[in-house]
């Protein structure tokens, strides 16, 4: 097929790095000889808005709109000249094209400052004397920020740089609000996104536009999108998927959106897409279409030819950034925290080491849809292929895994066929906080590249916890957080409150536990969120089982996954949620963690019924590896030097052997007898990770044929049990 395809994503998901869909889209595309191209509009329009030309467009705009000023935006706009002199430096220097500009932000004398740099009084403390650069990230994010309360308050309210007109598209039961919205005039924003889609159709003439929709703030502008195309280019076809069709579009039934879309297509987008390029290209008929929403005879029918399976991950071929911006978006730090950074500053390749989650059981997750419960891991050497490649295409070797809980075998085995091919990598994933991750595999995770994980701790209670059916423990999660972080890998948690029943003690003991988790040094960034219930999970399917009541509405014809309730046992949680957030933001950066927790509430709160020291004691249990004949042994470091040397006592002499270990930045001396070093020096190098992997139980038979007794007893006295921190590694 030779049909011609551009796959959009429209205004506005990140600034650093592209939203994936069109990537991996593009991708198996390319696998079928279907020619694509792919935009990422939400980037064009923000380097649009915030150029000298574009700054002077929209400070024209604001004085002529005629709309009283705050005395912030006066400020701003008696600063204008000031404004664009410094912009197109700003975003070139968040784009890395001018790192030595940073001596001259960090000093404050360079950008103009408005309300939102009243925030940075504990600048000193944060970035120190050496981080020229991460401040001067910070304080340009501050000066985008100022900016953006511009625009929201002169020139459009429902401006954001991750989100616009979220609004509108959250929780939306009936279309009619956003159809009001999109038969009003075209915002200041919407002019600068639409301009640049009539230039990309003008060069691309594509048969079929399909816009990928993966949060409800590009819903209102995929719309728009839309709009321009049925006004202006009959003949094209228009298509939405993505994330929020995929949730929240399952029972559509409007058929207004069809004034806008052709098709809707839901879950997996590959075989649906294929198809629907089939049936516009005239090869395919309407039956053949698969997950699919078109208007027929005026009402909204669903086809999905059951016959048309899906493709194995393995067939969908390499996601493909071809024709996107790759060396224009721009890198912020929002706050000074290096985990929480990692969804505003760097260029992130993305992949997926597995479809679905291999758990699949928490009962306020979606785990009835197929995007979760069809769980399907990639093989690690096709996955390594796969990240060559795109480092090759890119230049970037950053890669952010985006499952929904990435596998610890896969991960081991991704880690280990990286160290094979001594790929230089930095990557980061989802996980779920399991037993599985222990010290000596966060290690190896560690020396693969592996630079911050972040996982579901919910709510921070063992009875929520297991009404949640989240398999962990607060205890558990806190070991593994100290795996994971003595490793040196960052652990960033997403945080529930509002769980069904949820009383208000446990709500305050939850935060005492994540307080307690940030005081231990185990936890580095985090994100309170509140619970809601959506149709297709476990609590929303059977709500009495959760003591918890649906209110009774009628079903709506548009957006259908989020569902009102009512929590007759449970906490005023709406009350909680300031306070939360609140102590969370100084948490991340190590401010009042010492602090009652009452300072953070204006309400008087219950005591916390958790010791003070709960999680120290939890972590200070430190228990020795169990010896299990099946695990794996690897080693990581390198042998300095060996000495040997005669060991007198009471009349005794005994050989013995000093042996210096070391790794890229640890040494570890190690006496042991010389029949047991001359033994592990050899079978060391037998454990590298480019030879087939050894067993505890072959290690023990080759130290038995070496004539030596008590393996186990070796093993693990010192001071062979410290060799983990040079690499020596118990799988």
């Amino acid at each position: 097929m030779g049909s011609s395809i551009f796959l959009i994503t429209p205004p506005f998901t990140q600034l650093n790095t592209p939203y994936p869909a069109t990537a991996y889209i593009t991708g198996f595309l390319q696998t079928k000889n279907i020619n694509s191209k792919q935009a990422d509009l939400g980037i064009e329009t923000i380097l649009s808005i915030f150029s000298s030309k574009g700054l002077h467009q929209l400070f024209q705009q604001i004085k002529t709109c005629g709309k009283p000023m705050s005395p912030n935006a006066k400020r701003m706009l008696a600063l204008e000249q000031e404004y664009m002199d410094t912009v197109d430096h700003v975003i070139g220097f968040l784009q890395g094209k001018n790192p030595t500009l940073a001596y001259h932000i960090s000093k404050r004398k360079f950008l103009p400052e408005a309300s939102r740099f009243e925030q940075t009084e504990h600048l000193d403390w944060a970035f120190g004397n050496m981080g020229n650069n991460d401040l001067s990230k910070f304080l340009c994010t501050m000066y985008m920020e100022d900016l953006s309360d511009l625009i929201k308050e002169m020139v459009d309210e429902h401006f954001g740089f991750s989100r616009y007109a979220e609004r509108l598209g959250r929780s939306a039961n009936s279309f009619d609000e956003l159809y009001t919205a999109l038969h009003g005039p075209l915002t200041y924003i919407d002019k600068i996104y639409l301009n640049r889609l009539e230039q990309y159709i003008c060069e691309i003439e594509p048969r079929i536009v399909a816009l990928s929709v993966p949060f409800p703030g590009n819903l209102y502008t995929a719309f728009r999108c839309a709009q321009w195309l049925k006004q202006n280019r009959t003949g094209i076809k228009i298509a939405m998927g993505g994330g929020f069709p995929n949730t929240e579009l399952r029972s559509l039934s409007d058929p207004r959106v069809f004034e806008f879309f052709d098709f809707i297509t839901l879950d997996d987008g590959e075989a649906p897409l294929e198809n629907m390029i089939g049936f516009v290209e005239g090869t395919n008929k309407l039956e053949d279409l698969k997950r699919t929403f078109l208007l027929e005879n005026g009402k909204v029918s669903y086809r999905n030819n059951a016959v048309c399976k899906d493709y194995k991950q393995s067939e969908l071929g390499t996601p493909d950034y071809a024709g996107l911006l790759l060396d224009q978006y721009i890198s912020a730090v929002e706050i000074a925290n290096p985990m929480h950074r990692l969804w505003s500053d760097g260029r992130w390749n993305k992949l997926t080491m597995a479809h679905g989650c291999y758990w699949g059981k928490c009962t306020f997750c979606d785990i009835s849809l197929d995007y979760i419960k069809l769980y399907e891991p990639v093989a690690a050497s096709l996955l390594c292929d796969r990240m060559e490649e795109m480092i090759k295409k890119t230049g970037q070797n950053g890669f952010h895994f985006v499952d929904e809980a990435a596998p610890p075998a896969l991960m081991r085995a991704i880690a280990l066929e990286i160290l094979k091919r001594r790929l230089v990598v930095s990557w980061w994933t989802n996980v779920r906080f399991e037993k599985s991750f222990t010290r000596d595999l966060c290690i190896l995770l560690r020396a693969a590249g592996c630079i911050a994980v972040s996982g579901g701790l919910e709510v921070a209670s063992d009875r929520l916890l297991q009404l949640i059916d989240k398999g962990i423990t607060v205890a558990q999660v806190a070991v593994v957080n100290k795996n994971f972080t003595e490793a040196g890998i960052m652990v960033h948690a997403y945080l529930m409150y509002g769980f069904p029943t949820q009383s208000e003690q446990e709500t305050i003991d939850s935060l005492e536990m994540v307080r307690q988790l940030f005081k231990t040094g185990v936890l580095q960034s985090a994100f309170w969120h509140q619970f809601a219930m959506t149709a297709h999970s476990p609590v929303g399917l059977n709500p009495e089982k959760f003591n918890v009541k649906k209110e009774h509405k009628t079903i709506g014809s548009f957006a259908n996954n989020d569902v009102a309730h009512i929590d007759p046992t449970g906490a005023d949680h709406e009350r909680f949620s300031f306070g939360l957030k609140k102590s969370l933001f100084n948490f991340m950066q190590h401010i009042g963690v010492d602090d009652p927790l009452q300072q953070w509430f204006d309400f008087k709160i219950p005591k916390t019924s958790i010791e003070p020291d709960h999680i120290h004691k939890i972590l200070s249990n430190d228990t020795l590896p169990v010896f299990r004949p099946s695990a794996k042994m690897l080693w990581l470091g390198k042998t300095l030097d060996v000495a040997y040397y005669t060991k007198s006592k009471k009349g005794m002499q005994r050989e013995m052997a000093k042996i210096s270990f070391i790794n890229k930045n640890t040494e570890l001396v190690v006496d042991i007898p010389k029949q047991d070093a001359d033994w592990l020096i050899p079978i060391l190098e037998r454990l590298r990770p480019d030879q087939p992997m050894m067993t505890l139980q072959e290690m023990k038979e080759s130290h038995e044929l070496a004539g030596l007794e008590n393996f186990e007893l070796f093993l693990d006295n010192k001071p062979i049990n410290g060799m983990h921190k040079v690499g020596l590694i118990r799988l």
